[in-house]
């Protein structure tokens, strides 16, 4: 199996058996063309491109808890069209809506906001986890149902954290 998780180049997105679509930027303090232009515009213009060089090859999409095509949050918005539009392509579509993900590893935000959340909640995540239940989840359980995906595919397009964690 040929996995892309960065557009190499030299190689185009020819000959991919799947493809890890993580980049995206926090809406915090940015205008929705921009916004769009960065989460919409160029994710499409990925898959697009992989539907054409690579067709009914597996897109994991990372999206977000909340995402919804018709929601009054303009990153909830844009991130349910962008969902929509991905799914219209002639490929395995895989919408990843991640909610409260723990960095593992040594991973750090470079959203200061977010990274401060993860520093005041790591000692508390063991029992979020346990209120929140299939809310939260960790960078690692997310980079392996991504493999699973990639790999098998999944009964549902889209996968909540939950689903995420089941995987």
């Amino acid at each position: 199996m040929t996995i892309c998780s960065t557009w190499v180049p030299s190689r185009g997105l020819g000959g991919y058996d799947a493809c890890f679509f993580c980049l995206g930027v926090s809406a915090a303090g940015m205008r929705e063309p921009e916004y769009r232009r960065i989460t919409y515009e160029f994710t499409l213009s990925v898959g697009e491109t992989l539907a054409r060089l690579s067709p009914g090859s597996r897109f994991v999409y990372v999206s977000g808890a909340g995402t919804n095509a018709q929601g009054r949050a303009m990153w909830a918005r844009v991130k349910g069209q962008t969902e929509n539009a991905l799914l219209a392509l002639p490929l395995e579509a895989y919408m990843f809506r991640v909610g409260f993900v723990q960095p593992m590893h040594g991973v750090r935000s470079r959203t200061r906001l977010y990274q401060a959340a993860y520093v005041i909640t790591r000692p508390l995540f063991p029992v979020l986890r346990r209120l929140v239940g299939g809310g939260v989840t960790t960078t690692e359980q997310v980079g392996r149902a991504m493999i699973a995906v990639a790999e098998r595919g999944a009964a549902k397009r889209i996968l909540g954290p939950a689903d995420i964690n089941a995987l």
